[in-house]
């Protein structure tokens, strides 16, 4: 029976391991060290007599033999998954991990606070939840479910809807001071004004879409500055750098206190879709659907 366990704790880290094509990332989502992922991989390959990775110190790629038993396992865990799902099923009864991934200003003020609440009720459940701002294939990067805070794209996945969060162009007093108020969206060109960029890796061309009378208008607005963090954002803003476009419930502590100011009132920004994504087979698993019942619930009222 050990054996069996090893067996398949070591095809599970195969699985792991060809889609984040890191051992130690991969070991670290299994709560296994280094070390150990790095062993049971040997043992695994040692035990199939082919070699499923070729290893140097800087790239991990997938043999030909890999990339065959890869087809196998993953069709093997997936269903051992679901056999595991449907018998918790059968009394309800949630257990085992959820992997989550969330926005990082979203996800450490409305869903990490609701964590310890979901699992203070469902005991046998873990929860790993990680927080990015760059936007997340929930299969490339092996998740149950992910948050997101934007425009919903076409999608085969499961989609819940939390809010449609309204969003605001904000800059310091002091910047305003200095460079003066927009008066049109197109002040925001003309008058070259510094927009604090929200942008990761190999993010699409970069604009914000205001409503207007006439409809959406897309604007190219350009800046001294982006990042992949939208609080680090925020914080340019408040030291004065420039002018963000924000969700309004990140920003309304500073809003109301005057340490940061909203403009273009009446050609906001499109609103941002709150909602999560979930492939559809993970509902016949009661963890992740109590977990996103229990999300969006709480969500819903953290932003009432």
């Amino acid at each position: 029976m050990g054996n069996s366990v090893a067996y398949l704790e070591g095809i599970r880290l195969f699985v792991r391991v060809f889609d984040l094509g890191n051992i130690t990332q991969a070991g670290r989502n299994l709560r296994m060290t280094p070390a150990t992922a790095s062993s049971r991989l040997k043992e695994l390959e040692a035990k199939l007599g082919v070699r499923l990775f070729n290893r140097t110190t800087r790239k991990l790629a997938p043999t030909e033999a890999g990339r065959v038993f890869y087809e196998y396992a993953k069709q093997l865990i997936d269903t051992l998954d679901d056999a595991e799902a449907a018998v918790a099923g059968v009394h309800d009864a949630p257990r085992g991990v959820i992997h989550a991934t969330a926005p990082l200003g979203v996800g450490r003020r409305v869903i990490g606070p609701l964590v310890p609440a979901f699992v203070e009720q469902f005991p046998e459940v873990e929860v790993r939840l990680r927080l990015s701002d760059r936007r997340v294939d929930l299969f490339d990067d092996v998740q149950d479910v992910a948050f997101f805070l934007g425009a919903l794209q076409d999608s085969t996945l499961k989609y819940r809807s939390i809010a449609d969060c309204e969003r605001v162009l904000c800059a310091a007093p002091d910047y305003l001071e200095r460079h003066g108020i927009p008066a049109c969206p197109d002040d925001l060109i003309a008058k070259h004004h510094n927009c604090l960029l929200l942008r990761y890796p190999r993010s699409p061309e970069y604009f914000w879409v205001l409503q207007t009378e006439n409809g959406p208008l897309k604007l190219e607005v350009a800046g001294k500055y982006d990042a992949d963090d939208g609080d680090v954002l925020t914080d340019w803003a408040l030291a004065g750098k420039g002018i963000a476009n924000k969700v309004k419930f990140d920003v309304r502590p500073y809003l109301d206190r005057g340490e940061l100011v909203e403009v273009l009132s009446k050609t906001p920004p499109l609103p941002a879709n709150f909602g999560c994504l979930f492939p559809h087979r993970k509902l016949l698993d009661p963890k992740i659907r109590h977990f996103v019942d229990f999300m969006v619930k709480g969500a819903k009222k953290a932003l009432d």
